[in-house]
């Protein structure tokens, strides 16, 4: 069996055992939200953390690689924002929720892993430079669109959408992890010798419990009310959006494992955030549910298209 094809069973059995374990009652939700938090808030900022204190950021590009990426965001926002409201007769707020979830790919909870199995050290190198914009850059994106929506007396004033941007964004624990991992690369110091024990063991585990999490998760979450919208939105996250990538790529000539990494990154399913943008403003919960699960379900098969695809391209 190929190294590829045994990464992705190891990420997609773990994502496949947690769920296994929920839908058997084996394990509660409580087990999965406290998994989720303990990876959130401990493990992957410490690993992040990790990477960006020691990463060899020399001859990477990164301006083209994030005008890659986020090219194809704002497309499949556009589109799945125009296909929830004009062909489901949605709301303008649960549109906005639909181009969330067609857009936000779940970079750290399975992107990570992903990029670790295959990749190594290297490739999370390089995702973490798209990690550390693309939180803020969709929050920020989010919060400005309801505003706009929001009919309150001074709800869009700048004032306030900075206030709520800063809010959200610096009590995020892997906002802070990759401030601090910035913070500590800039004084040039190590990381101590005795916290480098904690901080290797605490990181190694961020994968596999993420993964077993995500299953957890899936059960929670699951399928709810009309599926219509989210068949139609999943395309857009799973093929539509990693095609634009793959093509502005080619178009810039990035450097083959910052190519990889875009269009590996644009091929995640869509992550928690959406669903947690859409209870943050009480509209879409369901859509962004089902938009998770599916792409989760789906998410197997195309993330070994996708690696298939950009071996062949970029070699």
């Amino acid at each position: 069996m190929s190294s590829l094809a045994s990464t992705l069973i190891f990420i997609f059995g773990l994502v496949a055992l947690g769920y296994l374990f929920g839908r058997a009652k084996l394990l509660g939700p409580r087990v999965g939200d406290a998994l989720t938090e303990f990876v959130v808030t401990v493990a992957l900022p410490l690993l992040l953390f990790r990477t960006l204190v020691e990463a060899d950021f020399s001859g990477m590009r990164p301006w083209l690689f994030w005008v890659s990426y986020f090219c194809a965001v704002l497309i499949s926002w556009i589109a799945g924002q125009f296909i929830v409201s004009r062909v489901f007769g949605r709301d303008s707020r649960a549109a906005v929720v639909g181009g969330v979830a067609a857009s936000f790919s779940n970079l750290v909870l399975l992107g990570l892993p992903l990029v670790i199995g295959v990749y190594g050290q290297a490739g999370v190198e390089v995702l973490s430079l798209l990690i550390m914009v693309h939180l803020p850059i969709m929050i920020a994106a989010t919060i400005v669109l309801f505003a706009r929506l929001d009919t309150a007396p001074g709800a869009s004033s700048p004032g306030t959408i900075a206030l709520q941007f800063f809010r959200i964004f610096l009590s995020n624990p892997l906002i802070i992890g990759i401030l601090a991992g910035i913070f500590w690369r800039l004084t040039g110091w190590p990381i101590p010798g005795l916290a480098r024990p904690i901080v290797d063991a605490l990181a190694s585990v961020a994968g596999p419990v993420a993964l077993f999490a995500v299953g957890l998760g899936l059960v929670q979450f699951g399928i709810k009310g009309a599926i219509g919208p989210a068949l139609a939105l999943a395309p857009l996250k799973l093929v539509v959006m990693p095609t634009v990538v793959l093509g502005l790529a080619l178009l810039f000539d990035l450097p083959p494992l910052i190519a990889k990494i875009a269009v590996i990154g644009a091929a995640m399913p869509t992550g928690v955030n959406p669903y947690l943008i859409a209870t943050r403003f009480g509209t879409g919960q369901a859509l962004a549910s089902n938009v998770m699960t599916l792409t989760t379900a789906a998410g197997a098969l195309t993330a070994a298209f996708w690696l298939v695809v950009v071996e062949a391209v970029f070699g």
